[in-house]
């Protein structure tokens, strides 16, 4: 049953830059981002308020204004950079590979900064998934892509982002019940990204087809699906193991945007999947490694951000 939901959930995940690519080419980033959220925001919200009222859960208002900063960076500004990135022709795969090293960012520079010891194999690891993100990069770079150089630094934006959205994850005194975080973050991103149409002149949705089914494929596939997955699995196997997970998502978006769309996929750029890949092995195989408390050295622990796909 793990092993299927395993699969479910990376398939899900790697959905959301397949999605991207889709609402990307029928409409304005923002129209597609207004139009995604607002529905989601519109069914989340009274039942999870009813829910909240009822079990006497309501968060505090301390607690819903971090759930909102966490709101905008681990879902409205990563979502922004990716769909940018994607539009500006950005292959899904390596934009997909660029954010998942984020786990490895994390756990290497949030350690320090919350007061944990960090060890060694982390650093390495980071910088592994570094050099395979550097490889795939220059492969799509050099395969004659219309992305302009630029453009490979927004992706690093938004999984930023996704670290900054784990610091304040972390510092967070009490946890928020999942479904509760989505509405939260899902009602942000609908505000932010409703203005942000209305602003640009774009918040009318276009009226082919292509757009709706973007839309569908996001909300069903990409959220609830890769969504309600991630927290399951983060609840029967733990984050390590849901982490290794997320290091599937880059190849397997990688093909899949080259057999859906005809990106470009080369030796180089499987070497660097590969590269990418070896560098969450490493830390997670040293992390579950059992430690004596006296070797100075203890695995980093970090709690996954609240994203939503």
């Amino acid at each position: 049953m793990t092993a299927t939901l395993s699969v479910l959930f990376v398939a899900c995940w790697s959905s959301g830059f397949i999605g991207a690519k889709l609402g990307a080419g029928s409409a304005e980033i923002p129209t597609v981002l207004m139009w995604r959220f607002l529905p989601l925001a519109a069914v989340l919200v009274p039942i999870v308020w009813l829910s909240a009222r009822r079990q006497n859960m309501m968060p505090t208002p301390r607690a819903l204004g971090r759930q909102v900063v966490i709101g905008m960076l681990s879902q409205s500004g990563y979502l922004l950079s990716v769909y940018w990135a994607i539009e500006l022709g950005v292959n899904t795969g390596t934009t997909a590979l660029i954010d998942g090293i984020q786990p490895l960012v994390a756990a290497a520079l949030l350690g320090p900064v919350l007061g944990v010891a960090v060890p060694r194999t982390q650093w390495v690891g980071l910088v592994i998934g570094l050099g395979g993100v550097a490889m795939v990069t220059a492969a799509d770079a050099g395969a004659g892509t219309a992305a302009p150089w630029w453009s490979y630094a927004i992706p690093f934006l938004g999984m930023l982002c996704l670290v900054a959205s784990t610091f304040v994850e972390q510092r967070a005194p009490t946890s928020t019940p999942p479904l509760q975080a989505l509405a939260i973050h899902c009602s942000t991103s609908a505000i932010v990204f409703t203005a942000l149409a209305v602003a640009s002149g774009n918040a009318v949705p276009p009226s082919v087809n292509t757009f709706w089914i973007a839309l569908l494929w996001l909300i069903v596939l990409s959220t609830f699906g890769g969504y309600g997955l991630y927290w399951l699995l983060l609840r029967r196997v733990g984050i390590t193991s849901v982490n290794t997970l997320m290091f599937l998502i880059a190849p397997v978006t990688a093909v899949w945007g080259a057999l859906m769309f005809g990106e470009f996929f080369t030796p180089y750029t499987a070497l660097g999947l590969a590269v990418g890949i070896l560098a969450v092995v490493v830390v997670t195989r040293v992390g579950n490694r059992p430690r004596k408390r006296d070797e100075g050295e203890d695995a980093c622990p970090v709690r996954a951000p609240i994203t939503s796909r």
